[in-house]
């Protein structure tokens, strides 16, 4: 049975939530804006998931605006904010943004908009005092992640909001990676806009939600009828949404919990690579990544080529691979690796239900299969 590590790329719907979500998938298909007691009871069944998501993340329930993911969530929380305030034109950002950031950021340059591309440190993690001396009264937009989704590293997002308000910018923060494998409090951190992707904390995908404070300043990017409060217009998904806010609900039970118990089966993942394959790196230190991410460099290897030896583990690299050729993550050239070291990585992430012995036997294949591919690579003529 192979072992699934690849939970920063998508979780499995738990099965609660699909249990929840089965009702609206025969009997409850009336449309929540229908006056008639299907509708009203579809309407209070997304009620309670928009109660369910805020607070798991501290916001009030109508700052909830349910969207089709992550990406749709990210396009509005940008195009929405910059196009609501034209008097501003800069745009602050990082270099390793998710591209579902760094298009519509991309976008907006194109169009004319001063951008500012923050760069890492080898930490994978800008430099808050750098942010702050790029900001001006013309800044209207900060958009940084909350955690990468390669590398599982932290961003100061607290110190970069309050930065931001001394300016009067709009903060927005790509929470996706993070929301359901940490504590994420938008009162604490001090953003306006946070994103949330259903699939990655055991929802469904195509279901995630813009979290916006209310009083923001924001205008719709899909015009239409007037759901979500006039932000994003379309017939709820019913079933989608009772699965996000039940996914969200059974992450607050326990949180603090379960991120312990992934942080030591990373730790148990590292001590186990880090003994039997010398020259092992990790890319961001435990205390500045996801509890649930383990991101390594195996020396002298392609990482792709050893995660294609281990079928029995499943995993990624960040890498892309065109007609053969694989090319390094754009992630890890932005922290200043070189393409050779950059080209060993492999991304482990453990979920809810990775256990013990799925740490042992992930590490013990995976290490088998490095030994292989060094070896293979060392018998190739020069």
């Amino acid at each position: 049975m192979t072992i699934y590590l690849d939970h920063n790329a998508t979780t499995p719907t738990h099965p609660d939530v699909v249990e929840a979500m089965l009702p609206w998938l025969h009997d409850g298909y009336a449309n929540p804006s229908s006056d008639h007691a299907g509708g009203r009871r579809a309407r209070a069944a997304i009620d309670l998931a928009r109660e369910q998501v805020a607070a798991l993340v501290n916001a009030v329930p109508e700052a909830v605006v349910f969207t089709s993911g992550g990406t749709e969530s990210d396009n509005l929380a940008i195009l929405g904010s910059v196009g609501a305030r034209p008097d501003r034109r800069h745009i602050l950002t990082s270099t390793v943004e998710h591209p579902a950031v760094a298009e519509p950021c991309r976008h907006l340059e194109g169009l004319g908009h001063p951008m500012t591309w923050l760069e890492v440190g080898p930490g994978g993690a800008i430099s808050a005092d750098q942010a702050e001396q790029a900001l001006s009264t013309d800044t209207v937009l900060i958009s940084v992640m909350l955690a990468n989704n390669e590398t599982g590293a932290l961003q100061p997002i607290r110190e970069l909001a309050a930065a931001g308000k001394r300016v009067g910018a709009t903060i927005h923060t790509d929470a996706a990676q993070a929301v359901g494998k940490m504590a994420v409090d938008m009162e604490a951190l001090g953003v306006d806009l946070l994103t949330i992707a259903g699939h990655k904390l055991y929802a469904p995908k195509g279901i995630g939600a813009l979290v916006v404070r209310p009083g923001t300043p924001l205008q719709p990017v899909l015009r239409g009828a007037g759901h979500e409060g006039g932000l994003r217009p379309g017939t709820e998904n019913v079933p989608s949404i009772v699965g996000l806010g039940h996914a969200c609900a059974l992450a607050a039970r326990g949180l603090h919990d379960e991120a312990h118990r992934q942080r030591q089966l990373v730790s148990r993942l590292w001590d186990h690579l880090h003994d039997a394959i010398g020259g092992l790196r990790r890319t961001v230190s435990a205390e500045e990544a996801l509890p649930n991410t383990l991101h390594v460099r195996l020396p002298g290897c392609i990482g792709a080529n050893v995660l294609a030896r281990t079928p029995a583990v499943a995993a990624s690299t960040g890498s892309a691979c065109h007609a053969g050729v694989h090319a390094p993550s754009p992630v890890l050239l932005a922290m200043g690796l070189a393409p050779d070291d950059a080209l060993g990585a492999l991304r482990l992430s453990v979920g809810r239900s990775t256990t013990s012995d799925d740490v042992d036997r992930a590490a013990e294949a995976l290490v088998a299969s490095f030994r292989q591919e060094a070896g293979s690579a060392r018998s190739q003529p020069s």
